[in-house]
């Protein structure tokens, strides 16, 4: 028995530390946080948001980008900017992947 409340006591911690991570449309977003993107990031596209629940704290993480740079911008539950993550350089960069297996069909020999 005791064994069993050690287990349940273990689960509901775990369940209570992790924050739950729900993606929103940017549309979803509240009005002050892009309005406050649109001011303070210009030339900056909004390329996804999550809204985050940890405990009885609400806040979004937006994500930006601007040509290779991606920031993640962290705002609270009224919309006040938090804090800006580190900025990632390059990420947003498409990367070329060339075929490394040779053709099915044989090449025709010239004679």
């Amino acid at each position: 028995m005791k064994k069993l409340l050690f287990v349940l006591i273990l689960i509901t911690g775990a369940l209570v530390v992790n924050a739950q991570r729900t993606p929103i449309k940017v549309a979803d977003l509240p009005k002050t946080i892009t309005e406050n993107i649109n001011k303070d990031y210009v030339g900056f596209a909004v390329k996804g948001a999550t809204k985050v629940v940890d405990k009885e704290k609400e806040c979004y993480e937006v994500v930006v980008t601007k040509g290779t740079t991606q920031e993640t911008l962290c705002y609270d539950k009224d919309g006040k900017f938090m804090k800006k993550l580190a900025a990632k350089v390059g990420a947003v960069e498409k990367k070329v992947v060339k075929p490394t297996t040779k053709p099915l069909v044989p090449s025709a020999k010239k004679q």
